[in-house]
């Protein structure tokens, strides 16, 4: 099965040394630097409307259901964004430098084929 539809998921940790440096910036630098990121995000936005699907959004907190039950978690989703590329290389080469992790202290985006339900 192919797909042209590819799920990008904006993945960073709470606690990695990034986020530690970011919030140890004086409040006017970090503010600056948000500033930058979203300037630069909407950069992105504008370079690659034409794949963009669903522009996603960042997440909010995790719960966890199992055989369990229901408890609450954390993990490193922070955001989605759905694209359309003519492969899975062109879909990842989209996020190459995205201001995510490159001015933001994210971590990295991971992008997966969205595929077709059998039988659907």
């Amino acid at each position: 099965m192919s797909t042209d539809t590819y799920l990008a998921v904006f993945l960073g940790s709470k606690t990695s040394s990034k986020w530690a440096a970011w919030n140890a910036m004086p409040e006017a630098e970090r503010k600056a630097k948000e500033q930058e990121g979203m300037a630069g995000w909407k950069g992105w936005v504008e370079k690659h409307q034409g794949a963009i699907q669903a522009m996603g959004g960042p997440l909010g907190k995790t719960k966890k259901v199992d055989g369990k039950g229901i408890a609450d978690i954390t993990n490193e989703m922070g955001a989605f964004t759905v694209v359309r590329a003519a492969s899975h290389e062109a879909a990842a080469k989209m996020f190459e430098n995205h201001p995510h992790f490159t001015i933001f202290p994210g971590e990295r985006v991971e992008i997966m084929p969205v595929l077709p339900i059998p039988g659907g």
